[in-house]
């Protein structure tokens, strides 16, 4: 593999040559070595260009070893560079200040008055007269001695051992100092060292071998540990590869896949099919996307509708429903879908139209909401929901499929909490114990569908249908280190994020 020396535009190979046989020549001065910073310092070069001729030199084969290493120091920060040539502020304030006194708001109006005044009235450099007949006063009070221009003056002639760690914190608390990481190599010689610079071929040409000048010629070895270049291709978004893994999951539990392509959904079946009052608030404009064109939806089953609003406001089948006057004009509002749970709804339905058998669903798409965009919220969001129906299913059932679903996720900590949502009964919200924030977060919902629901479709009355969902998002930002979901959907997502994002492999 060619390893190009990037050079300065009218800079010959000579000229690097001569650079790179400098270097070879200090490294043979000294026994065991020398750092390169040493070499840069010795050349009067900068560091940086040190460290591309020991690259250089490590592409000709054994010339030099050189092994990379890492040290700590203090580095004047550009205010700290300032005051070690012109002092600190408060020196600059207190030598301003003449021996009658000089007027507070004159003094403030130095480039160094603010800050300098404060430090200056800390170290009762100086007082003020608030009292004095022409305004505020400011006036000396001791002769001083700028320790701090002294402190920074050490470290810029690299003595900062000098100064104690206190000293030096205090002057990094004020951004004067910083600490700095240094990579540099320790350079030592090669099993093929040699102060002169012999130029290696690259490539065998039919001339060579015509000439035979090829057995004078000293060939550059082989990498072949080097990587090749990245063939061009498509990538998956994050997203679609965690949806992949969550897909794979749901059939080796043997889950069929709900067909989930209509976005736009009826408020009938949105809703009032789940038994969600009409007044209920998650119908309201500020959390619902409501259709204006087509605005109504007019084809409904017309037995299975009637008993819906039955229940709704006389009651039935157990329950005294909600006692309201239900009305068919909100039921037929178009709407970009709020959950899944609207096409769980219609193949329920269509389930309770034949002989009865146990089913289990699943499905992975888009729902929409009118949410306050902010760093975990927007507006649409992929949902993730199960669901089980078969005569008895209990509480306990639910539970169990829920360590079953979550344990293939690599999560093994659960705990349950009773929680209210107006179509299932009982409802449960689901947390996890996160190991890395060392607490319990909610990873999901769940429930018992309540019997307003699914006995006016026409199930069996000993059928119980139980179901749970999660979004896609929150599992992928978890996975990815990702902090900000705009980071992860919408126009803001760095492009190079999907093409360098890894395979999704869930701990299971």
């Amino acid at each position: 593999m060619i390893f190009p020396v990037i050079v300065a535009q009218g800079e010959s190979s000579m000229a690097d040559n001569g650079l790179l046989e400098s270097v070879l020549r200090l490294v043979e001065k000294v026994d065991g070595g020398t750092d390169s910073q040493d070499v840069a310092a010795d050349l009067g070069v900068d560091h940086q260009v040190i460290v591309g001729a020991v690259k250089s030199l490590q592409a000709l084969g054994e010339v030099i070893s050189a092994e990379q290493k890492s040290s700590r120091h203090w580095e004047l920060t550009g205010e700290g560079r300032e005051i070690a040539e012109q002092g600190s502020h408060e020196a600059r304030v207190f030598n301003a200040i003449p021996d009658e006194g000089l007027p507070q708001n004159q003094l403030m109006k130095m480039p160094s008055g603010k800050v300098g005044f404060s430090k200056a009235m800390s170290n009762k450099w100086i007082r003020l007269d608030k009292a004095h007949e022409g305004g505020p006063r400011v006036f000396k009070t001791v002769t001083i001695e700028d320790t701090v221009r002294d402190k920074l003056q050490l470290v810029q002639k690299g003595q900062s051992a000098k100064l104690e760690d206190k000293e030096k914190n205090e002057l990094k608390k004020r951004k004067l100092l910083s600490e700095v990481t240094v990579k540099s190599y320790w350079i030592t010689k090669g099993s093929s060292f040699s102060t002169t610079i012999t130029k290696q071929e690259t490539e065998l040409t039919p001339e060579m071998i015509a000439s035979g000048s090829w057995k004078e010629k000293k060939f550059k070895p082989y990498n072949f540990e080097a990587m090749g270049v990245a063939p061009d291709c498509g990538h998956l978004h994050p997203l679609m590869k965690v949806r992949t893994q969550f897909r794979q999951i749901f059939l080796e539990m043997g889950f069929t896949e709900m067909p989930t392509n209509n976005f736009i959904e009826s408020s009938f079946w949105n809703f009032d099919s789940l038994f969600q009052p009409q007044q209920h608030p998650a119908r309201d404009q500020h959390d619902t996307f409501f259709i204006s064109d087509p605005a109504l939806a007019h084809e409904f089953p017309q037995d299975y509708l009637e008993r819906v609003k039955k229940v709704h406001s006389e009651g039935g089948y157990g329950s005294q429903g909600y006692k309201y006057d239900w009305k068919i004009e909100e039921a037929q509002k178009n709407l970009l879908r709020t959950h899944t749970t609207a096409v769980s709804a219609r193949m329920l339905y269509k389930l309770a139209q034949q002989k009865f058998t146990p089913v289990k669903y699943f499905s992975i798409d888009r729902v929409f909401r009118n949410e306050t965009l902010d760093a975990t919220h927007l507006a649409e969001f992929h949902q993730i929901e199960g669901v089980v129906a078969d005569y008895g299913l209990t509480l306990g059932n639910l539970m169990g499929i829920l360590h079953q679903f979550f344990t293939k996720l690599g999560i093994t900590k659960l705990r349950f909490k009773p929680a209210y949502n107006p179509y299932t009964e009982p409802s449960m919200e689901v947390f996890s114990y996160h190991e890395g924030l060392k607490k319990w977060v909610e990873v999901g919902n769940s429930g018992v569908f309540r019997p307003e629901m699914l006995l006016p479709m026409g199930l069996p009355e000993g059928v119980s249908v139980i179901a749970w969902g999660l979004s896609l998002e929150r599992p992928t930002m978890i996975k990815y280190g990702i902090n900000n979901i705009r980071e992860l959907v919408g126009h803001k997502v760095n492009l190079q994020m999907v093409y360098d994002s890894p395979i999704c492999r869930l701990d299971s």
